[in-house]
């Protein structure tokens, strides 16, 4: 290697062409050498300053000739190089998100609901480990042999950003581990110091920057940045006290767990208490709360988790939440402020949705104006109008609300519009509702383009490039009108228009091509079908298994319930298909009629009919049951368990690849019968299916 960062080397004012041009080359490779050995080797061989001194220089040289300045420039990376996107990474153990307590009787709620699914006796202790919930961004590491392999923001829970340049950059991410099991996945919180957001903001501000709102804000936006050295230049910190997939046990508690994962050189979200009672959880709350202000960093709850690792095991998971764990948020914060006017949002199921525009005001260090209204009934209960001193609350990441008026401001009561204020469509109010909703579909600019938002939205088909404004811009010049209209978009339909460049197109090209191959779960979630969420889809997937089998269910369900329509209390009635759907479950009749009712439309087939001409929708990759007895089966659980709770007992016949359903059917393979069982098990008996004890359930499943 040269001796380029020598301080007997020429002074830059004093280079001339030739020589600057054969420095910059050098300096580009000495660079790009000493960028491996630290980011991908771990094996540095000069100190961070004399590194710093050879990136100064390179500057120094590229500031005076900046006609030289080389493609492979330094300048332009960091370890593995600039990206024009972040790469997307799978997560072996799904990153779950966390159910909330927003009272003590919340709380009391978690631990006895961990009782009865343990089915634990009264006098037995539930230990739980309470810590602080860091108002930060999810982040993951995995480390094999004891060295940092990858890093990855939470994303959807199943799958997220690489971030792994960039958080290398953070001085408390340990790249090698000493004695850490072979493979070890450490979750925690990236995060900024309340005071090293003030000193940020300042300096942004002097720059003529944008400031950030709050140090979550500041953290996230810091650490996803394309360009590492700017997440460098941030001081952004990592506490690890969680973990995802790992090799060997980190202990038989999760108090235990905290420690060793300190011990292998990590920072802990403090202060941390293991509790033995309900009494003694709400004290540490209150405890926790009255030293918000004193800590060093933001937290916005605080979080509690069962302390026996076995037990975590046997409670598992219910949708995107451990049932093990819970977030105990923090009161909202509350301000007052005056409604300057009231204005009326389309969503892209038509919910009209009354929103308050506000003088704008800051709650909790982040400046509002605009507050939720939810919608007519709660205008008329809260007796708010234009003009009125209003006191607002604001929790966690929740849009404001208005809580209540404070000082009439004498204004005209408000009058709920009759039609569509953005296509002039009626608007109704079905029985039973508290929403009006506007009736023109897709004619309706709002919901069209609302329906394409949430299309491409992160949840969905998460298109990098493709966020809000470009979607009503490109509805606005008439490039996209349908969701395959995305998949067709061409660089000559960019080209030319505001704010696009070469390398911005390509990216969003190349982003577009990437999705044209997505999860069935996804894609049905992403067709943005009322009443059916993240996870209801992720059922319906699991259920049917590939996209034909569920469309042409829903083609079925759709066909009975149009031959059927004034059936409303007996599934069976309606039909099979229908029955079946509804028997998943937690699916019931609402989501099941949206089914029914999306697949009714003649447009709707025609956005899948094309969604389907470019896009592959993946089968549904099911955990590996080899050996199972009831894989692939459908199972019901009737009447009181008395060796395990009903939550449990579903939850292990799902781990084990069966089916669980709510109701008795043709397809049903098995009917899990307990105590004081009732209709379910009086139909299994007249249609013949195969009933069970609860011992001779588990006789079959502990064989597997």
């Amino acid at each position: 290697m040269s001796e380029t960062g020598s301080p007997n080397l020429k002074p830059v004012a004093d280079l001339n062409e030739n020589e600057a041009r054969r420095e910059l080359a050098q300096l580009a490779m000495d660079i790009a050498y000493h960028d491996a050995r630290y980011h991908k080797e771990d094996a540095p061989e000069i100190t961070d300053a004399e590194y710093d001194r050879l990136r100064h220089r390179n500057e120094e040289i590229e500031a005076r000739f900046p006609d030289l300045v080389r493609k492979d420039s330094p300048t332009f990376r960091v370890g593995g190089g600039l990206k024009s996107g972040f790469g997307k990474i799978k997560h072996v153990r799904p990153m779950l998100s966390l159910g909330n307590a927003f009272s003590d009787e919340d709380v009391a709620e978690f631990v006895a609901r961990v009782r009865r699914f343990l089915g634990l006796e009264g006098s037995e202790d539930v230990e739980i480990l309470a810590e602080p919930k860091i108002d930060g961004l999810s982040a993951s590491l995995r480390y094999e042999n004891g060295r940092l392999v990858y890093a990855a923001t939470r994303g959807d829970g199943t799958e997220g950003e690489d971030i792994t340049a960039n958080m290398k950059t953070l001085k408390d991410v340990p790249h090698v581990l000493k004695g850490a099991p072979e493979v070890l996945e450490v979750r925690g919180e990236v995060y900024m110091r309340k005071d090293e957001f003030l000193a940020l903001n300042e300096r942004q501000e002097s720059a003529g920057n944008k400031v950030f709102a709050n140090p979550r804000n500041a953290a996230a936006g810091s650490l996803r940045q394309l360009d590492p050295n700017i997440t460098a230049s941030r001081p952004l910190h990592f506490f690890g006290y969680a973990w995802g997939d790992v090799s060997a046990p980190l202990g038989a508690t999760q108090a235990e767990a905290r420690e060793r994962l300190a011990e292998l050189g990590f920072s802990l979200n403090h202060p941390a208490k293991l509790c033995v009672s309900v009494e003694e959880v709400i004290e540490y709350y209150r405890m926790v709360d009255h030293q918000r202000a004193t800590l060093e960093f933001d937290i916005d709850g605080v979080v509690y988790k069962v302390n026996r690792l076995d037990w975590q095991e046997r409670l598992g998971q219910v949708s995107r939440a451990p049932r093990w764990a819970i977030a105990h948020k923090f009161a909202a914060e509350k301000a007052e402020t005056i409604i300057e006017a009231i204005t009326v949002q389309v969503g892209r199921t038509g919910k009209l949705t009354p929103v308050a525009n506000l003088k704008p005001v800051t709650v909790g260090g982040v400046t509002v104006s605009r507050a939720t209204l939810h919608n007519e009934d709660e205008i008329a209960r809260l007796g708010v109008k234009e003009g009125d001193t209003v006191r607002i609350q604001r929790a966690g990441d929740v849009i404001p609300q208005v809580l209540e008026v404070v000082t009439d401001g004498g204004g005209a009561p408000y009058a709920f519009p009759s039609a569509c204020p953005e296509c002039g469509s009626d608007v109704e109010r079905a029985e039973g509702e508290v929403d009006w909703r506007c009736t023109g579909g897709l004619i309706c600019r709002a919901q069209a383009v609302e329906r394409l938002k949430h299309f491409v939205s992160r949840d969905a088909f998460d298109i990098e490039g493709l966020g809000t404004k470009s979607i009503e811009e490109f509805w606005h010049d008439g490039l996209i009108r349908h969701p395959a209209d995305i998949f067709a978009l061409k660089a000559e339909n960019l080209n030319g228009k505001e704010g696009w460049k070469d390398k911005s197109i390509t990216n969003l090209l190349d982003a577009i091509r990437d999705r044209t191959e997505i999860p069935l779960d996804r894609f049905i979630y992403a067709l943005g079908i009322r009443h059916i969420g993240q996870t209801t889809a992720k059922l319906l997937a699991r259920s049917y298994g590939s996209y034909t089998a569920w469309e042409n269910a829903m083609h079925a369900v759709s066909a009975e319930r149009k031959a059927n329509p004034d059936e409303h209390k007996k599934p069976e009635l309606i039909g099979t298909h229908y029955a079946e759907l509804v028997g998943i479950d937690t699916v019931g009749m609402t989501a099941a009629d949206s089914l029914a009712a999306f697949f009714g439309e003649e447009h709707n087939i025609d956005v899948l009919a094309s969604l389907a001409a470019v896009l592959t929708v993946t089968d549904v990759e099911t955990p590996s049951t080899e050996g199972s007895p009831v894989a692939g089966k459908t199972v019901v659980f009737t009447g009181t368990l008395e060796k395990m709770s009903r939550g449990e007992a579903k939850a292990r016949a799902e781990s084990l690849g069966a089916k669980v359903s709510g109701s008795v059917s043709k397809k049903t393979d098995y009917v899990v019968v307990g105590a004081d069982a009732g209709s379910k098990a009086k139909k299994a008996a007249e249609l013949g299916v195969a009933m069970l004890s609860e011992d001779d359930w588990l006789a079959m499943i502990q064989a597997s």
